[in-house]
């Protein structure tokens, strides 16, 4: 019997749990959100890198940016600036805590994604794996020579910490580092479209393989992003010279989740054969303002809460929304509870044949907020989605690793609507948690069928509560 089913069952929140936990986070032993390897060489990026051109919609749209920079350090700089750095701090006036913001989401700001890359031949960059500092928009080097696997002269490996995220989120945590992997993978490639290159994710891999080549114990690789036609030098790379570094340590102790172990373990690909074969999937997303990438990146925010009322947003702005969110699709389904959009009837949707289908007409303001465990956001929002997964079919075809597949394409669609909503003058957030199968019963769906996976609302944010990434319960 496939595990997935065991995992995901056993993950899913009811009423009953909800009230009978007795889970309080320990802040003391909160684990660091910055993963630093000692001992190597730390190579600085440069902070005047100029910003891509783009246009945030064109580059939603899946039209290239224009390169402007050959220079490796520039390139790498605007990629990452874009796609995995720090875009704000703050303090908390209470306590005087301070803690960081990033262009990219992640479920309670936890951020268990780290950014390894490879490099061959990049103008005045040399060889090697690197790992990315974001606390300090620099690279450590972890080795010298090809580790890019043969393919191309930039290959970026994201892996996940479980612990960061299982510290709050405890067994369902897997899910959240599968969406946060989607997040990451999309900011990265629409980064990449955004200085002139496309990307190919890559989710077909040895994992054991993949992470003796990184030399990571706590990180587990889940996806291979090549940037492709970065030019570089037309020369063999030295040979490999491994020299690691030592990881900090995330918090004094680190409990385990065999749920979680065993999850992973399940969703693994294992060959033992050489080095990892990387078999490509292209993932393209397609959705217009004047609003820039750049900005739209560094000014994006988790809302914490919608300011609810009579504001609305316009039938074409959710036809935007959703023209980035259901093209190549291939397990996700949107539902929508559609509270205040302008010339469309109140009332609960499904995207269906890339048109809208109205399920039930009506208010469904309590319900949405009521099903993402009484979390008001999803009744002051404007549009609110649920993305309901084909878990059995992704699993027919790629066996329990299709459940990882498919956190990550909802993961991918949420990065889009998080753009695609900003750069039209509203906000979104993610929302992670639900009661899973009362969603089920709400929207009609046979679990057999398609199981919900992931919450996303959309609306004008209250302001004052824009100041953290979204906050799942």
């Amino acid at each position: 019997m496939s595990f997935w089913r065991t995992y995901h069952e056993f993950t899913k929140h009811t009423v009953e749990k909800i009230r009978n936990s007795s889970h309080s986070l320990d802040w003391v032993n909160m684990p660091d959100p910055f993963r630093h390897y000692e001992g190597v060489p730390v190579l600085d990026l440069p902070s005047s890198a100029p910003a891509p051109k783009a246009n945030a919609l064109d580059i939603l749209r899946g039209r290239l940016g224009h390169c402007n920079t050959t220079d490796g350090s520039g390139l790498l700089s605007q990629l990452l600036f874009y796609s995995a750095a720090i875009s704000a701090t703050k303090v908390v006036p209470a306590t005087g805590y301070r803690y960081s913001l990033r262009v990219n989401p992640s479920s309670g700001n936890l951020h268990p994604t780290e950014f390894h890359f490879a490099t061959l031949g990049l103008h005045h960059w040399p060889d090697g794996l690197y790992h990315y500092r974001p606390s300090s928009h620099m690279t450590e080097q972890r080795a010298t020579g090809d580790y890019t696997m043969g393919r191309g002269n930039l290959v970026f490996y994201l892996t996940t910490i479980a612990w960061r995220e299982a510290w709050k989120y405890r067994d369902r945590a897997y899910r959240y580092c599968c969406h946060d992997i989607g997040h990451a993978a999309e900011s990265l490639m629409l980064a990449g479209r955004a200085c002139g290159y496309h990307s190919t994710p890559v989710y077909d891999f040895d994992d054991n393989q993949v992470a003796r080549v990184l030399g990571v114990e706590d990180e587990w690789p889940m996806m291979i992003v090549r940037i492709e036609g970065v030019p570089g030098w037309n020369r063999s790379a030295g040979s490999r010279h491994f020299m690691g570094g030592q990881p900090n340590r995330l918090s004094e102790e680190e409990v385990p989740y065999p749920m979680i172990m065993r999850m992973h373990e399940a969703t693994k690909i294992r060959t033992d054969i050489g080095e990892p074969t990387l078999t490509s999937v292209v993932i393209e997303r397609s959705i217009m303002t004047d609003a820039s990438f750049a900005t739209v990146v560094r000014r994006r925010r988790s809302a914490l809460d919608f300011r609810g009322g009579i504001e609305s947003i316009s039938l074409a702005q959710l036809q935007t929304l959703l023209a980035c969110a259901v093209r190549n699709r291939d397990f996700i389904t949107l539902y929508l509870y559609v509270h205040r959009v302008n010339d469309l009837q109140a009332g609960l949707y499904r995207v269906h044949d890339d048109h809208l289908e109205l399920l039930r007409p009506g208010d469904h303001r309590v319900a949405a907020a009521g099903l993402s465990l009484s979390q008001e956001l999803a009744g002051n929002s404007c549009v609110t989605f649920s993305m309901a997964a084909d878990l059995e079919r992704a699993t027919s075809v790629h066996g329990d690793r299709g459940y990882r597949y498919s956190f990550f394409e909802a993961g991918a669609i949420g990065q889009s609507l998080y753009l695609a909503a900003e750069a039209m003058g509203f906000q979104s957030t993610g929302i992670g948690a639900f009661y899973d199968d009362a969603v089920h019963h709400y929207l009609g769906l046979d679990p057999k069928d398609a199981q919900v996976i992931y919450h996303f609302a959309c609306g004008y944010a209250v302001k004052d509560n824009r100041i953290t990434e979204g906050e799942h319960p």
